[in-house]
């Protein structure tokens, strides 16, 4: 039987594009991003989240990674930034050419501490769009014919990457480590499209579905395990979150003038996460 969890709205601020929350343990913090409105935010969890900073950036700000000393890396539009201790911006590689109609969206950092962003285009052109992996300064792409490049999330033995390009509704998954495999079909989301996600400790892959209103546990081949009902329709991504990694973060996006829309909601759904790798610079 599927299991059905309620998410309940956790702070009073409401966000265009809440996406990409990240927990760092060693400073207890949550990081989201506000994409539309060009923040990157840290905050901290009790019975609501409490935004404790933010980071303003001239453009969207995509995604955000954090290293085991506090420094940030952040997607912006078309490049990754590492933002120091001190606020200090250094561009470390640009992913798009300037002035692309396309521009950088959900990243997430691999078991070895490299950091995978990948991109979309508003017009959503098929075929066209990137998946890239940081490795000190330099890239590697991976894929470079999605129609919008999405959520990331890996096995627990970190052997396995999932991915999802949501326009076509599809899961991928390959082989990671020690090695990058072929890419491969897990499954497909047919009722509403598939955004971000991450993975619990068993395994299984938690999927925030834009316009479902709700976040759906799957096993790595699709079998629907629960459900999480949101009272926003455009749910963003998840992550698991708090000192045991047992809470359930999910962003949402004010795109539909819901009252919830755009707030930060949480949930106990008995799983518990993956711990989130911390960035490794490399310099």
């Amino acid at each position: 039987m599927t299991r059905a969890y309620t998410a309940r709205p956790a702070e009073a601020g409401v966000h265009q594009l809440g996406e990409g929350p990240v927990w760092d343990p060693d400073r207890q913090r949550l990081l989201w991003v506000d994409i539309d409105g060009h923040a990157v935010h840290q905050g901290e969890l009790g019975t609501t989240i409490r935004v404790t900073g933010t980071w303003r950036f001239p453009a969207e700000a995509c995604a955000v990674a954090v290293a085991a000393s506090g420094e940030l890396l952040v997607a912006e539009r078309e490049t990754l930034t590492r933002v120091g201790l001190d606020g200090t911006r250094t561009e470390l590689a640009r992913v798009l050419p300037a002035g692309a109609a396309s521009r950088l969206n959900d990243g997430a950092v691999d078991p070895a501490g490299r950091f995978l962003v990948g991109s979309l285009d508003p017009a959503q052109r098929s075929g066209t769009e990137v998946l890239v992996r940081l490795d000190g300064t330099e890239l590697t792409t991976l894929d470079a014919d999605l129609t919008l490049s999405n959520g990331l999330a890996w096995s627990p033995a970190g052997d396995r990457l999932f991915s999802v390009d949501t326009v076509p509704g599809v899961v991928w998954v390959r082989d990671y480590e020690p090695r990058i495999g072929a890419r491969r079909e897990a499954f497909r989301i047919t009722d509403g499209l598939p955004d971000g996600l991450c993975a619990d400790t068993d395994g299984n892959l938690w999927i925030a579905i834009w316009g479902g209103g709700r976040v759906e546990c799957r096993t790595p081949q699709g079998e629907l395990l629960a459900t999480v009902a949101v009272d926003a329709p455009h749910t963003t991504s998840v992550a698991f979150a708090g000192p045991g990694l047992d809470l359930l973060v999910v962003t949402t996006a004010a795109q539909d003038g819901h009252p919830d829309s755009g707030k930060l909601f949480t949930a106990r759904v008995e799983a518990v996460g993956v711990p989130t790798p911390y960035w490794k610079p490399g310099f």
